[in-house]
């Protein structure tokens, strides 16, 4: 059994040396996260911002429900997609379950309500500072979308990267609707779970490194912005 010390050492020899078989396992990753956040954001921000500007009836039920999507479990995400994917399912003659496309779905409906739930909240925010000056200008409220999107742009990024951060970090929903194949479905996550498993902890520790690494910029990032954000707000 390899001592913490020499699975550190390795470790940091896989990640300087580039290993092949970690940088594989990397590239997947953010792929499939990076891929799922643009999907969660192309679809998230609009609703999010519709939600903020349209009244409807059933629009409290929507928010509670978004509201409460925020959280939900990954277990249970990866099986309501493995449900839809299966061979009984109605898109399984798709042929998607176990392939990086289901991992991006199962990410998706992960980071799609934390996406659309906070945007409706900045926005929401936004429309009572500006509502009277952007009923002045004449506009309407589909006019007023993309201007109050636009205004709150560096909020709005904050809140994609919490996503990603989320998509990036998840295990449960891409190892049941991947199945952690070896060279196609094989994600950071999962490839750390299996490794320690079998005891490979060096390559479980270098991913590991290169997770934190990963999660620590992204924190970065969403910092720098907040703060960028409460500057610009005086």
């Amino acid at each position: 059994m390899p001592t913490a010390d020499n699975a550190f050492t390795t470790a940091l020899g896989l990640i300087l040396t580039l290993d092949p078989a970690l940088m594989d396992i990397v590239r997947l990753s953010l792929q499939v996260s990076l891929s799922a956040v643009l999907i969660a954001a192309l679809i998230g921000l609009p609703l999010g911002a519709a939600l903020a500007l349209w009244a409807f009836p059933g629009r409290g039920m929507v928010v509670v429900m978004l509201n409460a999507f925020m959280g939900l479990p990954p277990v249970v995400a990866g099986l309501m997609v493995y449900l839809m994917l299966s061979r009984a399912g109605p898109l399984g003659q798709l042929g998607l379950l176990f392939t990086p496309t289901a991992m991006v779905i199962a990410q998706t409906v992960l980071v799609l309500p934390i996406v659309a739930a906070l945007a409706r909240q900045h926005i929401e925010a936004l429309l009572g500072e500006y509502r009277e000056q952007l009923a002045s200008f004449g506009l309407g409220r589909a006019r007023m979308m993309p201007t109050l999107l636009w205004d709150a742009r560096v909020a709005l990024t904050t809140v994609v990267l919490a996503g990603f951060g989320r998509a990036s970090a998840e295990v449960g929903a891409v190892l049941i609707v991947g199945g952690n194949i070896d060279g196609v479905t094989r994600v950071m996550t999962t490839a750390i779970a299996l490794e320690t498993n079998r005891g490979n902890l060096a390559l479980a520790l270098g991913l590991g490194l290169v997770l934190l690494l990963l999660v620590a910029c992204v924190n970065g990032a969403a910092h720098l912005l907040g703060e960028r954000a409460r500057r610009q707000m005086g």
